[in-house]
């Protein structure tokens, strides 16, 4: 089971990151130049200007790392399913830890909230 821990804390690390990059400085850069954003919101914030080299990086971060994330967080899907399997968790907290992927800064707490819980359930891991 230390080697499925490792494999979801790793994961969780990286999709964790990836995710707080994406949404917190790529969307934002990409998409904060005062124009409708998704047909959902009339307008946003003015903070780039469209089509400057700003602008261009946040198009650059939310093509690349939205693509990168979605691969990596199928990865991270498995690998967490796999530590709840053989960490006999119930399906509430399997399900909590896996949409936790998805929230930016949620993902650091639900990996520490899972290794805690395999660590006190299985001290030979500690």
């Amino acid at each position: 089971m230390s080697r499925n821990l490792t494999a979801y804390r790793v994961m969780a690390t990286i999709v964790g990151v990836l995710l707080v990059v994406l949404c917190l400085v790529g969307v934002p850069l990409a998409n904060f130049d005062g124009s409708p954003m998704w047909g959902v919101f009339d307008s946003t914030p003015a903070w780039v200007t469209p089509g400057s080299d700003v602008n261009h990086l946040g198009e650059l971060i939310t093509t690349y790392l939205g693509v990168a994330h979605g691969w990596l967080y199928m990865i991270f899907l498995l690998s967490a399913f796999l530590l709840s399997r053989r960490a006999r968790w119930d399906l509430p907290f399997t399900l909590v830890t896996l949409v936790c992927g998805t929230i930016p800064l949620l993902s650091f707490w639900a990996e520490h909230r899972a290794t805690k819980r395999v660590r006190a359930e299985h001290p030979e891991l500690a």
